[in-house]
């Protein structure tokens, strides 16, 4: 078994725009290093507890909506999360809790601009980046470290046959994040679905303590075909949302255009590249994307970093050597195409 990392141990990541190796700033992390060793190893009971839905709930209220948090003070409030508040849409003034700058709207036409190349595929979020790929024979290959396939996509489900041997992308989403969720491929919905789970952290320490993590939280499975007209013909594109630690519910708050008349998500509806999709609410939280074996070929700069030399992370594959993740904006390139086109895609409504 590999030996857990100390709260001491750095986490580093790579800035993709500049392709410096930062130190990560991890949030509560002697806590979180007590909770997954002493407390999860000696009293199971109390760790099932404060990982449980309930807890997570009060603890995020305590966090974002108790005074003092940020109430009143939110240049301050902006200042310590090292978030621009002029990406925001609403004034400065309008941002008293911190529970409205977590759930902060961006002017993400603006200052998260997307290419309209149809062959690219898109990062759902603002987060850090971790691509694999589940095929034995990839220099990507990761097996089952962060889920178990069949697991992740709910053992009823029948989905998971399609993404045997494909590749994936985590996305983890930090607490001083923007926390909507945009739509990585346009297509067309054809499946919808919540999988109960528990409330786990995704602070990297937790996240090699516990075997298969995402796949043992509360999650929201939305699985698009993308071989349709207008689509991005990359085939079937399942987009897992996944709770954490301190939030409370994902949203489904769909919008052609900017934020405008949000919608739930439902079979049938055709969704846009680049649109919103969810929202989270409150704390940390994870998207990961599967894609149909051979239909997408990731980023050569993300391919690149992922095994970048001389950089610290906890996050390691089987034999030791350092997973290493690439800080990402929302809309930013994450894939291409491998095949041509069957059909025309559309371009983004926004």
């Amino acid at each position: 078994m590999t030996a857990m990392p100390s709260p001491a141990f750095p986490h580093q990541y790579i800035d993709r725009s500049s392709g410096r190796i930062v130190d990560e700033q991890l949030i509560a992390d002697r806590t979180v290093s007590f909770l997954y060793t002493t407390l999860r190893e000696s009293t199971p009971v109390m760790f099932r507890a404060l990982t449980s839905a309930w807890m997570s709930s009060l603890l995020g209220f305590c966090r974002y909506d108790l005074p003092g948090h940020g109430r009143g003070r939110p240049a301050l409030a902006f200042q310590r999360l090292g978030v621009d508040p002029r990406e925001c849409l609403q004034p400065l003034s309008f941002y008293r809790s911190m529970r409205r700058i977590f759930e902060r709207q961006i002017r993400y036409w603006q200052c998260r601009p997307m290419d309209d190349d149809p062959a690219q595929i898109v990062a759902p979020a603002d987060a850090r980046l971790l691509i694999g790929s589940l095929a034995g024979k990839s220099s990507l290959f990761i097996k089952e470290k962060f889920f178990h396939l069949e697991e992740l996509l709910g053992r009823d489900s029948r989905w998971h046959t399609f993404f045997i041997g494909g590749d994936f992308a985590i996305c983890r989403l930090t607490p001083d994040k923007y926390h909507y969720n945009h739509l990585p491929v346009s297509g067309r919905v054809v499946d919808i679905y919540e999988v109960d789970g528990c409330h786990h952290s995704c602070n990297p320490l937790a996240s090699v303590t516990v075997a298969s993590i995402y796949s043992k939280n509360r999650r929201v499975v939305t699985v698009i075909d993308t071989d349709v007209w207008g689509g991005s013909q990359v085939g079937l594109v399942v987009m897992v949302e996944i709770v954490a630690l301190m939030i409370g519910d994902v949203v489904q708050a769909y919008s052609r255009r900017r934020y405008d008349d949000p919608i739930s998500v439902y079979p049938g509806l055709f969704v846009y590249k680049g649109c919103p999709k969810s929202l989270y609410r409150p704390g940390s939280s994870t998207d990961v994307l599967l894609f149909t074996p051979g239909r997408i070929e990731f980023l050569p700069d993300l391919v690149k970093n992922s095994r970048r030399l001389g950089v610290q992370s906890r996050f390691t594959d089987a034999c030791g050597r350092p997973l290493v993740e690439t800080d990402i904006r929302v809309r930013s390139p994450l894939a291409l195409r491998r095949r041509e086109p069957l059909m025309t895609a559309l371009p983004c409504p926004t």
